[in-house]
């Protein structure tokens, strides 16, 4: 049975966790974290009888297959002290996979704290919840193909994965990381606009939610590009004009696209903050 260590057992690492118990049954987890309550849900999530809590990292770098790193960047150095991870990992005779979940922190510093080599890092988002996720994962070059496969296959278990090269994650972070946010703040302001026009709070949440999930269905299941889905609803002189012209008056595309870059320069602010 393949042992999967998780460092930080907070809500992704939740989520990540419970979509590998439902789709995987060879695998047993191990789990540290301080927190009596994250280490309760993940048990809850998994199943108690599949989780084992440890007292410390290093010995969760004794004993796990695969580990993946779900603290906080900011937190890292705290969890992953060198001092204590390096001789675990070189006592061992197979090296674990690392997996980092954490936003900006490059290979060579994972490498640098744990002794190494094999680390895949993967910037994961909030709808791994309901197993829809967008992410993207990025190897190191001593990770082979079996061990890429079954990375690739855990992950898979909670949404749609990508391979990328890790100078691509920092981008990755701020649209899809961070996109989830941008996504229920635009998903309010559709609401908001029914009240201003006279639906009820209740009505216009229900109707701007299905609103946004019917046309990522649309988007995805047709292939078609969103702006010749757009123009399929756009009659000239009509509703859908007057509205997408407001929203160009109000620079909604520039707005979206510098959250992004902001999003994506703090990724890159949070990698060299984590030592």
């Amino acid at each position: 049975m393949k042992r999967i260590g998780f460092v930080g057992a907070g809500q992704m690492a939740t989520a990540l966790a419970g979509g590998i118990a439902a789709n995987h049954d060879d695998v047993c987890f191990l789990i540290s974290d301080p927190s009596d309550t994250a280490a309760d849900a993940f048990g809850n999530a998994v199943g108690t009888d599949r989780v084992s809590r440890l007292n410390a990292n290093a010995e969760l770098f004794a004993q796990a297959d695969v580990v993946f790193l779900a603290v906080k960047p900011q937190y890292f150095s705290q969890a992953v002290v060198a001092g204590e991870i390096a001789p675990v990992v070189s006592s061992r005779e197979t090296s674990p996979v690392v997996v980092s979940v954490m936003a900006g922190v490059p290979m060579d510093k994972i490498e640098e704290r744990t002794s190494v080599k094999t680390i895949a890092r993967v910037m994961p988002n909030t709808p791994c919840l309901v197993g829809e996720g967008a992410m993207a994962v990025a190897f190191s070059d001593s990770v082979g193909q079996e061990s890429r496969d079954a990375i690739c296959g855990f992950l898979e278990s909670t949404g749609v994965v990508l391979n990328v090269d890790e100078g691509k994650l920092d981008a990755v972070t701020g649209l899809s990381g961070s996109g989830p946010a941008f996504v229920f703040e635009f998903i309010d302001a559709l609401s908001s606009g029914g009240v201003k026009c006279g639906l009820t709070r209740e009505v216009s949440m229900k109707l701007a939610i299905q609103t946004v999930l019917g046309a990522a269905k649309l988007a995805a299941e047709t292939g078609e590009h969103p702006v010749v889905l757009r123009d399929r609803v756009t009659s000239p002189g009509g509703t859908t004009i007057a509205g997408l012209k407001a929203m160009s008056d109000r620079g909604l595309e520039g707005a979206v696209m510098a959250a992004v870059e902001a999003a994506k320069l703090r990724s890159e602010e949070l990698g060299r903050s984590s030592d």
